[in-house]
């Protein structure tokens, strides 16, 4: 809770001090005859609560399109799996796949999680299923894909299957 405070008081400080020097732009602006139309919104509750469990966590958010309950999801997964690691090297495979389960079993299918200390992505996904975050130095990148349903044999008919050779 302390920690949040903290936070809070920051992005208070931070947002004054922005806000001062918006002001001192935007009379640049008009003493030099150009039109600056600038709106900025605070963020919201949500976005500050995740930013506070985020920061207890010990989470670094790289990039995110999810919504923040998701977000906070994973997080806890992650942290959760990696705190019960007794080693001092996790076991990746274990943290992905705990995390995937989970996702898949609250979420719906076709959610894929990589967990490592190093490596390239470059993946499609959902719009509001992807967040890539880091634990101490644990890189987890969490998404979901559309999922497109394959016809039952019942439903089957081979006069529509062509196979082309």
């Amino acid at each position: 809770m302390e920690k949040r405070r903290e936070l809070m008081e920051k992005t208070k400080v931070e947002r004054g001090e922005r806000e001062k020097e918006r002001g001192v732009r935007e009379r640049e602006k008009e003493n030099s005859g150009q039109a600056l139309v600038c709106v900025r919104r605070a963020p919201s509750v949500e976005v500050m609560n995740l930013a506070a469990i985020a920061i207890d966590l010990g989470v670094r958010v790289r990039a995110a399109n999810m919504p923040a309950p998701l977000q906070e999801r994973a997080f806890r997964q992650a942290s959760l799996i990696l705190s019960e690691t007794k080693t001092k090297r996790p076991n990746c495979k274990l943290v992905a796949l705990s995390i995937k389960k989970e996702f898949d079993g609250c979420y719906g299918p076709a959610w894929h999680c990589i967990v490592g200390t190093s490596f390239g992505s470059f993946v499609t996904h959902s719009p509001g299923g992807f967040v890539y975050f880091s634990i101490d130095k644990i890189s987890i990148l969490l998404f979901k894909t559309k999922v497109d349903l394959v016809p039952t044999p019942s439903s089957y008919d081979p006069r529509h299957h062509r196979m082309s050779l």
